[in-house]
């Protein structure tokens, strides 16, 4: 009897610990497209087990190695890596079926854990979903319920900007934007990079550009129109070696970079260091504070164009993106209204004014397309902000619109691809809670709140039809830093709402909930707090 009643009670108390082991959870953000739980069953995933992929392939082996990675930094399990996919516990398999290279299956059963796709990019995906469904327990196992994902994002463009123009931000800060965009399943870094307060790309042919354009004497602290300044000195640029490192560290993660130099607006750093290429010859201080200037590149000078040729040459050479932004947007007319080589390239040219666009739009247009084309002989596809619809598109250009949606539909009726970026709804460096006194400082404007994020439909059905729909190719959240200079206040703006903003990038819009987002953001968060990143603890 006293036998009986051990084996009872061993029973009961390997009962009690099986109970007791963590539970992973499915209810992740981005929602994924498809999840079949059976939870009358588990697999339970132990310290020793094995994470498997075929030998041979470089970047399954490294998805493999950060899959490895995460689960000890989380649940602190220490597993192996191997190449016998049919006996281990987790495996990583490239099916040979067609579909979206981005999409892929994760599978739980009684033999372990698969996560299957197309491609490498689809299994890095898989391993993000399977990282943010653990528990982050130290008792050394992880039960998972039996479990069917099948995923894929809805848009193919699911991007973030970070302007270093106004603020520089470091490589490894850099870095830890680009893993909190992995965790979000973004895949491109729109990468702002010169401004009129400050030049921050090198340019090897031309070494004084960064090195004095990088540099403002000052800048102004509180609202610009007060002009009070700190008096300090303020710089910093990015070496071609450093952005060949980020270009890299981005690649791992499945992130392009999408570098953009502004033209021929927001140039007053260029001008300081090259004021032959102004209107009126300067001088030109890298500007101290913020604002739309006046001043900007001569666009009758034939200079210029070699200027940006050399630019936009080196920056073809660091960054291999197909993808490369011009800016275009905020390009006063004044100074070129009254320069004799700007009306006179106007009068060379032909230009005048049809009723839609001056000849001032259109020689802005000239220089776009001029640009354009040694882009494309370089591999390139242009990108601009919606002001380039001013004086008339080539067919290949893409159009961001930011300054509400009405850019991106004209664009999109064109028969052109936009990217969707409207202000009101995806320009993070504004107020994300009503209460302004419980929140950093930023730009004292509109609400950019969680659910206004959320609450946006890219598509905008009632404007366009099902084929001007296919020209819009994703959406993108901008963080601009002229009120934020320091990485705590980047997250802070940042997180949560990247959050919101990739189930706008990923989800289909049947799939989202605002309430289930807010009740799954918790799990997400502790990521945040394992990364030791500040975030807004409100959602609104």
């Amino acid at each position: 009897m006293r036998h009986y009643f051990c084996i009872v009670l061993q029973t009961l108390f390997a009962v009690a610990a099986w109970s007791q082991t963590a539970e992973a959870c499915y209810d992740i953000l981005p929602i994924p497209k498809s999840v079949v739980v059976d939870s009358t069953h588990s697999f339970v995933l132990q310290p020793g087990m094995t994470i498997a992929f075929e030998n041979g392939n470089v970047e399954v082996g490294r998805v493999a190695e950060f899959l490895r990675e995460w689960v000890e930094e989380t649940d602190g399990l220490n597993l192996a890596l191997s190449h016998k996919t049919s006996k281990s516990p987790i495996r990583l398999t490239l099916a040979d079926a067609a579909g979206p290279e981005e999409s892929y299956c994760i599978k739980v059963d009684a033999s372990g854990i698969e996560l299957r796709a197309m491609a490498p990019v689809g299994l890095f995906h898989a391993a993000q979903t399977l990282r943010k469904s653990l528990p982050m327990t130290k008792d050394g196992k992880v039960r998972f319920p039996f479990v069917t994902i099948q995923d894929e994002p809805r848009f193919p463009y699911r991007g973030l900007l970070l302007d270093c123009g106004r603020h520089f931000f470091t490589v490894e800060v850099i870095k830890q934007i680009l893993d909190v965009m992995a965790l979000h399943g973004c895949n491109q870094f729109h990468w702002h990079l010169t401004e009129d307060q400050g030049w921050r790309f090198e340019v090897k042919s031309l070494p004084e550009l960064a090195l004095k354009g990088s540099v403002r004497e000052k800048t102004v602290i509180g609202p610009s129109n007060m002009r009070i300044y700190d008096n300090i000195p303020y710089g910093g640029y990015y070496s071609q070696e450093d952005c060949r490192e980020i270009v890299r560290y981005a690649a791992e993660r499945y992130i392009n970079i999408v570098p953009e130099i502004d033209m021929p607006g927001h140039m007053l750093s260029a001008l300081h260091v090259f004021p032959n290429l102004g209107c009126t010859g300067g001088p030109y201080p890298v500007a101290p504070y913020w604002g739309v200037m006046r001043d900007v590149l001569c666009g009758g000078n034939p200079e210029t164009m070699d200027f940006l040729k050399t630019v936009f040459g080196e920056l073809c050479d660091v960054f291999p993106s197909p993808f490369i932004h011009i800016g275009g947007d905020e390009c006063p007319k004044d100074r070129w209204r009254k320069c004799p080589k700007c009306q006179a390239r106007i009068k060379e040219l032909g230009l005048e004014n049809d009723g839609k666009h001056t000849p001032e739009d259109q020689l802005q247009s000239r220089l776009n397309h001029e640009i354009e084309q040694f882009l494309a002989s370089r591999g390139r596809n242009l990108i601009g902000w919606d002001e380039i619809l001013a004086g008339g598109l080539t067919e290949d250009a893409i159009v961001m619109s930011w300054r509400g949606t009405k850019g991106g539909i004209e664009a999109a009726k064109q028969g052109h691809r936009v990217i969707m970026t409207p202000n009101i709804y995806a320009y993070i460096d504004h107020p994300q809670l009503k209460d302004y006194g419980k929140q950093p400082r930023t730009t004292d404007s509109y609400l950019v709140s969680c659910s206004k994020i959320y609450s946006f439909e890219p598509l905008l059905p009632e404007e366009l039809t099902e084929e001007e729909q296919q020209c819009i190719l994703g959406v993108q959240a901008n963080l601009w830093t002229e009120q934020i200079a320091y990485p705590e206040h980047a997250f802070y703006q940042l997180l949560p709402r990247l959050a919101a903003m990739s189930e706008v990038q990923w989800c289909r819009p049947e799939q989202k909930n605002f309430e289930r987002f807010k009740s799954s953001l918790p799990w997400l968060e502790r990521f945040y707090d394992l990364m030791s990143l500040p975030y807004c603890h409100q959602v609104e």
